[in-house]
Parts: structure tokens; sequence; C-alpha cells
């Protein structure tokens, strides 16, 4: 099974986003920024998917994308937008930014395994 990096600033949204994901049996590695994401990324090769927060300081979900994607070595690995803004027009921001797949805050896990399932084929 492949491992999830759970990307997000805020520890509290790791811990629980990564014991719902335990649970189901998922491997889980966590990053509370970008720059460490990515060095996660260049060492741990069974990664197979990122749930990444949109709003973080520094370098947010919109630039990453993008960056993740353009990079050969990553690219193939699906990217989940996990966000508090759930507006109208926000999971088209998301996906016009390069991810994968959305979801609002707070997580709705049913959807949450469903997109996983559908993402981890």
């Amino acid at each position: 099974m492949k491992s999830i990096l759970v990307i997000d600033d805020d520890p509290r949204n790791i811990i629980a986003l990564s014991a719902i994901l335990k649970v189901q049996g998922y491997s889980v590695f966590s990053s509370t920024n970008i720059i460490e994401a990515f060095a996660l990324l260049e060492t741990n090769k069974e990664i197979g998917i990122i749930l990444l927060d949109m709003m973080m300081p520094g370098m947010d979900g919109y630039e990453a994308i993008p960056r993740l994607k353009s990079d050969v070595r990553y690219k193939n690995i699906p990217v989940i937008a996990v966000t508090a803004q759930a507006m109208v027009g926000d999971r088209e921001r998301c996906i016009k930014a390069g991810a994968d797949d959305y979801i609002a805050k707070p997580v709705n896990v049913e959807l949450l395994l469903k997109i996983l399932n559908e993402q981890l084929k």
C-alpha cells in the first residue's frame, strides 16, 4: 500500500488526519511546510499521494502544486487539496492550480477515503 504525505501548517490537522489514515492501514508521512515536504518526497519513494493544505505561510498550495507537477519525479503523484476554503469557485481554483481532487475542512472521512481509493487505483 502506498504511503500518504500530509502537508499542513497546523500540527492538530496533521494529527487528526494521520490518526484517521493509520486506522485505515495507510502509512503516513507529514510536514508543516513545503520545503520539508520536498525533502520527504526525495527520500521516501513509497509516497503515493499528497494531502495538501492550500493556505499556508511561506509557500501556499497554489504555488506548491505547480512546482510539484512540473518536477518529473513527482508529477504523477496525485495531490488532493485540503482546505477550509469551501466557497463557490474554490474547488475549481484548486483544480486549476493542478490539484487532482479537492476536499473541504472539516474533512468528511467517508469522502476522503473514497477520494483516496479512486486516486490510488
